[in-house]
Protein backbone atom coordinates (compact mmCIF):
# COMPACT_ATOMS: atom_id res chain seq x y z
CA UNK A 1 0.00 0.00 0.00
CA UNK A 2 2.61 2.58 -1.03
CA UNK A 3 -0.04 5.19 -1.84
CA UNK A 4 -1.25 5.02 1.78
CA UNK A 5 2.22 4.45 3.22
CA UNK A 6 3.53 7.91 2.30
CA UNK A 7 1.00 9.79 4.49
CA UNK A 8 1.69 7.30 7.30
CA UNK A 9 5.41 8.04 7.04
CA UNK A 10 4.74 11.79 7.20
CA UNK A 11 2.62 11.30 10.33
CA UNK A 12 5.32 9.07 11.88
CA UNK A 13 2.84 6.20 12.08
CA UNK A 14 5.22 3.96 10.14
CA UNK A 15 9.01 3.88 10.13
CA UNK A 16 10.30 1.08 7.87
CA UNK A 17 14.04 0.53 7.66
CA UNK A 18 13.87 0.16 3.88
CA UNK A 19 11.36 0.50 1.02
CA UNK A 20 11.32 -1.53 -2.20
CA UNK A 21 9.49 -0.20 -5.26
CA UNK A 22 7.83 -3.03 -7.23
CA UNK A 23 5.94 -0.71 -9.56
CA UNK A 24 7.95 -1.62 -12.65
CA UNK A 25 7.39 -5.37 -12.48
CA UNK A 26 5.26 -5.91 -15.61
CA UNK A 27 4.17 -9.39 -14.56
CA UNK A 28 2.20 -7.87 -11.67
CA UNK A 29 0.05 -5.71 -13.97
CA UNK A 30 -2.89 -6.29 -16.28
CA UNK A 31 -6.27 -7.96 -16.60
CA UNK A 32 -6.76 -11.47 -17.97
CA UNK A 33 -10.20 -12.93 -18.70
CA UNK A 34 -11.19 -16.54 -19.19
CA UNK A 35 -14.50 -18.38 -19.25
CA UNK A 36 -14.97 -18.44 -15.50
CA UNK A 37 -13.51 -15.21 -14.20
CA UNK A 38 -10.99 -12.39 -14.21
CA UNK A 39 -7.42 -12.33 -12.96
CA UNK A 40 -6.12 -8.86 -12.15
CA UNK A 41 -2.48 -8.20 -11.33
CA UNK A 42 -1.72 -6.68 -7.96
CA UNK A 43 0.01 -3.62 -9.44
CA UNK A 44 -2.89 -2.79 -11.77
CA UNK A 45 -4.09 0.72 -10.98
CA UNK A 46 -7.66 1.60 -10.13
CA UNK A 47 -7.83 3.64 -13.34
CA UNK A 48 -6.70 0.66 -15.43
CA UNK A 49 -9.33 -1.60 -13.84
CA UNK A 50 -12.02 1.01 -14.47
CA UNK A 51 -10.92 1.40 -18.12
CA UNK A 52 -10.66 -2.35 -18.80
CA UNK A 53 -13.16 -3.61 -21.37
CA UNK A 54 -12.80 -7.12 -19.92
CA UNK A 55 -13.79 -5.95 -16.45
CA UNK A 56 -16.68 -3.85 -17.76
CA UNK A 57 -18.03 -6.79 -19.75
CA UNK A 58 -17.65 -9.45 -17.06
CA UNK A 59 -18.31 -7.56 -13.80
CA UNK A 60 -19.68 -4.05 -14.42
CA UNK A 61 -20.06 -3.44 -10.68
CA UNK A 62 -16.31 -3.95 -10.20
CA UNK A 63 -15.58 -1.51 -13.00
CA UNK A 64 -17.89 1.07 -11.40
CA UNK A 65 -16.26 0.57 -8.01
CA UNK A 66 -12.75 1.12 -9.38
CA UNK A 67 -13.87 4.23 -11.24
CA UNK A 68 -15.21 5.78 -8.05
CA UNK A 69 -12.17 5.35 -5.83
CA UNK A 70 -10.71 8.61 -4.55
CA UNK A 71 -9.95 11.18 -7.23
CA UNK A 72 -8.13 11.02 -10.57
CA UNK A 73 -4.70 11.20 -8.96
CA UNK A 74 -5.50 8.38 -6.55
CA UNK A 75 -6.94 6.20 -9.33
CA UNK A 76 -3.82 6.62 -11.46
CA UNK A 77 -1.41 5.79 -8.63
CA UNK A 78 -3.24 3.46 -6.25
CA UNK A 79 -3.29 -0.27 -7.02
CA UNK A 80 -5.49 -3.25 -6.29
CA UNK A 81 -2.80 -5.12 -4.36
CA UNK A 82 -1.79 -2.07 -2.38
CA UNK A 83 -5.36 -1.43 -1.28
CA UNK A 84 -5.84 -5.02 -0.15
CA UNK A 85 -2.51 -5.25 1.67
CA UNK A 86 -3.21 -1.99 3.51
CA UNK A 87 -6.80 -3.05 4.31
CA UNK A 88 -8.08 0.37 5.30
CA UNK A 89 -11.45 -0.15 7.05
CA UNK A 90 -13.11 2.33 4.65
CA UNK A 91 -11.45 1.19 1.42
CA UNK A 92 -13.60 0.18 -1.56
CA UNK A 93 -11.74 -2.83 -2.96
CA UNK A 94 -12.08 -5.10 0.10
CA UNK A 95 -15.87 -4.98 -0.37
CA UNK A 96 -15.58 -6.18 -3.96
CA UNK A 97 -13.09 -8.92 -3.10
CA UNK A 98 -15.17 -10.22 -0.20
CA UNK A 99 -18.49 -9.58 -1.94
CA UNK A 100 -17.46 -11.61 -4.98
CA UNK A 101 -15.70 -14.36 -3.06
CA UNK A 102 -12.42 -13.64 -4.84
CA UNK A 103 -9.07 -15.35 -4.27
CA UNK A 104 -5.93 -13.41 -3.38
CA UNK A 105 -2.77 -14.89 -4.88
CA UNK A 106 0.62 -14.25 -3.31
CA UNK A 107 4.15 -15.35 -4.08
CA UNK A 108 3.56 -18.26 -1.68
CA UNK A 109 -0.12 -19.33 -1.78
CA UNK A 110 -3.75 -18.61 -2.64
CA UNK A 111 -5.97 -17.11 0.06
CA UNK A 112 -9.77 -17.07 -0.05
CA UNK A 113 -11.33 -13.68 0.59
CA UNK A 114 -13.15 -15.00 3.65
CA UNK A 115 -9.77 -15.87 5.20
CA UNK A 116 -7.82 -12.80 4.10
CA UNK A 117 -9.29 -9.85 6.03
CA UNK A 118 -8.55 -10.11 9.74
CA UNK A 119 -9.50 -6.71 11.16
CA UNK A 120 -8.31 -3.12 11.37
CA UNK A 121 -5.41 -2.83 8.88
CA UNK A 122 -4.75 -6.53 9.44
CA UNK A 123 -4.67 -9.31 6.83
CA UNK A 124 -3.58 -12.93 6.56
CA UNK A 125 -0.34 -11.90 4.82
CA UNK A 126 2.80 -13.16 6.52
CA UNK A 127 5.97 -11.11 6.89
CA UNK A 128 7.62 -10.76 3.49
CA UNK A 129 4.61 -12.19 1.61
CA UNK A 130 3.61 -10.24 -1.52
CA UNK A 131 0.24 -10.14 -3.30
CA UNK A 132 0.70 -10.95 -6.99
CA UNK A 133 -2.86 -11.07 -8.35
CA UNK A 134 -6.54 -11.45 -7.50
CA UNK A 135 -8.94 -13.88 -9.20
CA UNK A 136 -12.58 -12.79 -9.39
CA UNK A 137 -15.34 -15.26 -10.30
CA UNK A 138 -17.92 -13.81 -12.67
CA UNK A 139 -21.27 -13.58 -10.84
CA UNK A 140 -24.74 -13.92 -12.27
CA UNK A 141 -25.59 -10.53 -10.76
CA UNK A 142 -23.67 -7.93 -8.79
CA UNK A 143 -24.01 -4.37 -7.62
CA UNK A 144 -22.15 -1.68 -5.67
CA UNK A 145 -23.31 1.34 -3.74
CA UNK A 146 -21.16 3.79 -1.83
CA UNK A 147 -22.14 6.50 0.65
CA UNK A 148 -18.94 8.52 0.64
CA UNK A 149 -17.27 11.07 2.84
CA UNK A 150 -17.28 14.03 0.42
CA UNK A 151 -13.74 15.27 1.16
CA UNK A 152 -11.79 11.99 1.09
CA UNK A 153 -14.27 9.93 -0.95
CA UNK A 154 -13.67 7.04 1.44
CA UNK A 155 -16.76 5.05 2.35
CA UNK A 156 -18.86 6.02 5.32
CA UNK A 157 -20.61 2.84 4.21
CA UNK A 158 -20.13 0.85 1.02
CA UNK A 159 -21.99 -2.31 0.06
CA UNK A 160 -21.10 -4.83 -2.64
CA UNK A 161 -23.67 -7.54 -3.39
CA UNK A 162 -23.40 -10.56 -5.67
CA UNK A 163 -25.22 -13.73 -6.62
CA UNK A 164 -23.35 -16.57 -8.25
CA UNK A 165 -21.65 -19.91 -7.79
CA UNK A 166 -20.82 -19.04 -4.16
CA UNK A 167 -24.39 -18.09 -3.36
CA UNK A 168 -25.47 -14.64 -2.25
CA UNK A 169 -22.81 -12.41 -0.70
CA UNK A 170 -23.20 -8.96 0.86
CA UNK A 171 -19.95 -7.28 1.86
CA UNK A 172 -19.84 -4.03 3.83
CA UNK A 173 -16.94 -1.59 4.11
CA UNK A 174 -16.61 1.68 6.03
CA UNK A 175 -19.09 0.72 8.73
CA UNK A 176 -16.85 -1.33 11.01
CA UNK A 177 -13.20 -1.87 11.93
CA UNK A 178 -12.86 -3.89 8.75
CA UNK A 179 -14.85 -5.26 5.84
CA UNK A 180 -17.48 -7.84 6.82
CA UNK A 181 -20.37 -9.86 5.41
CA UNK A 182 -23.93 -8.94 6.35
CA UNK A 183 -25.33 -12.42 6.91
CA UNK A 184 -28.87 -11.27 7.72
CA UNK A 185 -29.17 -9.56 4.35
CA UNK A 186 -27.57 -12.52 2.57
CA UNK A 187 -30.22 -14.83 4.00
CA UNK A 188 -33.04 -12.54 2.91
CA UNK A 189 -31.66 -12.10 -0.61
CA UNK A 190 -30.99 -15.81 -0.98
CA UNK A 191 -34.69 -16.38 -0.43
CA UNK A 192 -35.71 -13.55 -2.76
CA UNK A 193 -33.34 -11.40 -4.82
CA UNK A 194 -35.48 -8.26 -4.60
CA UNK A 195 -35.14 -4.85 -3.01
CA UNK A 196 -38.14 -5.57 -0.83
CA UNK A 197 -36.13 -8.29 0.93
CA UNK A 198 -33.94 -5.60 2.47
CA UNK A 199 -36.88 -3.78 4.04
CA UNK A 200 -37.09 -4.24 7.79
CA UNK A 201 -33.67 -5.87 8.15
CA UNK A 202 -32.02 -4.54 11.30
CA UNK A 203 -28.25 -4.35 11.59
CA UNK A 204 -26.73 -4.06 15.07
CA UNK A 205 -24.76 -0.83 15.28
CA UNK A 206 -23.19 -1.51 18.67
CA UNK A 207 -19.71 -2.38 17.36
CA UNK A 208 -19.76 -0.20 14.26
CA UNK A 209 -17.71 2.95 13.75
CA UNK A 210 -18.87 6.21 15.33
CA UNK A 211 -17.23 9.52 14.44
CA UNK A 212 -18.08 13.10 13.51
CA UNK A 213 -19.47 11.87 10.16
CA UNK A 214 -21.98 9.42 11.62
CA UNK A 215 -22.76 7.17 14.56
CA UNK A 216 -22.67 3.39 14.53
CA UNK A 217 -26.47 3.38 14.49
CA UNK A 218 -26.49 5.69 11.47
CA UNK A 219 -24.08 3.43 9.60
CA UNK A 220 -26.13 0.39 10.59
CA UNK A 221 -29.26 2.01 9.15
CA UNK A 222 -27.45 2.75 5.89
CA UNK A 223 -26.42 -0.85 5.24
CA UNK A 224 -29.83 -2.26 4.18
CA UNK A 225 -30.63 0.96 2.30
CA UNK A 226 -27.45 0.77 0.23
CA UNK A 227 -27.90 -2.97 -0.26
CA UNK A 228 -31.32 -2.32 -1.74
CA UNK A 229 -29.90 0.35 -4.06
CA UNK A 230 -27.08 -1.96 -5.11
CA UNK A 231 -29.65 -4.42 -6.45
CA UNK A 232 -30.58 -1.85 -9.07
Amino acid sequence: GGHSLLPMLKLRLAAPSALIDIGRIAALKGVTADGSGLRIGAMTTHAAVAASKEVAAAIPALSALAGGIGDRQVRNRGTLGGSLANNDPAADYPAAVLGLGATIHTDKRAIAADDFFKGLYETALAAGEVITAVSFPVPEKAGWQKFKQPASRFCLVGVFVSKGSQGVRVAVTGAGPGVFRAKALEAKLAASWTGASCDGVKIDGTNLNSDLHGSGEYRAALIPVLTKRALG
